[in-house]
């Protein structure tokens, strides 16, 4: 499985990897964050895959390295079979139209100065896609019907839209150039559970109707198991299980991933009898443990050679890796 998809896959990481420096003080040393350790990813054209973690675990910086909106450190990005690793930002703009990115927040990724008619037409001319002013504003017209907004939304602007109408403006800015990979970063997180039914069906509606393929990225499990194909699960720079999405939800394999499901929600909690996993510590205890697996200082199944040798992504199936020792 894990062959096939690195040759028919859109998009490829290989090793992929970001560090940041941060100072808590004047006079600290920096102190360097490992935000991705080596990310080995494909995505087949047409799926959505669903990346999945808790805050801070580096999805966002997975999601925006593969844009090339961050720069890795190391590592290689293919799409479509090309490397775009060392692309420069003007041989980057052309490949712009093929890769487009969905935001969290809505309202910031929107120029609050710009009509929404502006804000549209803006990626259709600087990537040359209309010819005349006529065939632009049918185009815009065209985006704002496909997401759902009436025309008469084009003459306004931002701060006049609720939540959900920016996030449809965001995902319709997102479809004017085409693209065939869509990175959605947390696109539903700031909205009503209401809307965010209306945006993930849409997303949904769309990609059937475009053939689109999605990086879903979020840190709600239920959300991402309603739009996903596959979910990875990150923790701290790296996927630790890889799955289709209905094995993982029924047979999670890492321990992490078991008490990340065990803490979602249930309508009767009385009559659910599944058992809460409770972690220790925090994320921070990386520090204390560079040699071997990163979840071993929070882990409740660790054994002794999980403190010395980091596990590798390991296939128990063929749609279904985990990187955890008890699987060697």
């Amino acid at each position: 499985m894990e062959g096939m998809l690195m040759s028919e896959a859109l998009l490829k990481t290989v090793n992929l990897q970001k560090t940041y420096s941060r100072k808590q003080g004047w006079f600290d040393k920096p102190r360097i964050i490992k935000a991705l350790t080596g990310v080995d990813l494909s995505i087949l054209p047409g799926e959505t895959f669903g990346v999945v973690g808790e805050s801070g675990c580096g999805k966002s910086t997975l999601g925006m390295t593969i844009a090339k909106l961050i720069e890795p450190d190391a590592g290689e990005i293919y799409f479509n079979g090309r490397n775009i690793t060392k692309l420069s930002e003007k041989e980057m703009h052309g490949l712009r139209k093929s890769m487009q990115v969905v935001f969290q927040d809505p309202f910031a990724s929107l120029n609050p100065r710009m009509s929404i008619h502006d804000i549209l037409a803006e990626p259709l001319i600087i990537q040359k896609m209309t010819g005349s002013r006529a065939e632009t504003d049918s185009r815009v017209s065209e985006l704002l019907q496909q997401v759902g907004l009436d025309m008469y939304c084009a003459h306004r602007y931002p701060h006049e839209f609720s939540g959900g109408q920016r996030q449809r403006i965001g995902i319709a800015r997102a479809l004017a150039v085409n693209p065939s990979l869509i990175i959605a970063d947390e696109p539903v997180s700031a909205l009503d559970v209401s809307i965010q039914a209306q945006i993930l069906n849409l997303l949904c509606s769309l990609r059937q109707k475009f053939s689109l393929t999605y990086i879903f990225i979020s840190h709600d499990l239920s959300v991402v198991e309603y739009i996903s194909d596959r979910i990875g699960v990150m923790y701290l720079g790296n996927f630790v299980e890889i799955s289709d999405k209905n094995d993982l939800f029924r047979h999670p394999l890492h321990p992490y991933t078991q008490a990340l499901l065990s803490a979602i929600p249930v309508p009767d909690p009385a009559a659910d009898r599944k058992k809460r996993i409770i972690l220790s510590g925090n994320t921070g205890d990386i520090v204390k443990n560079e040699t071997g697996c990163r979840f071993y200082p929070r882990c409740f199944k660790r054994m002794p050679v999980c403190a010395e040798v980091p596990p590798g992504l390991i296939p128990v199936s063929p749609c279904h890796c985990v990187s955890c020792h008890l699987y060697d």
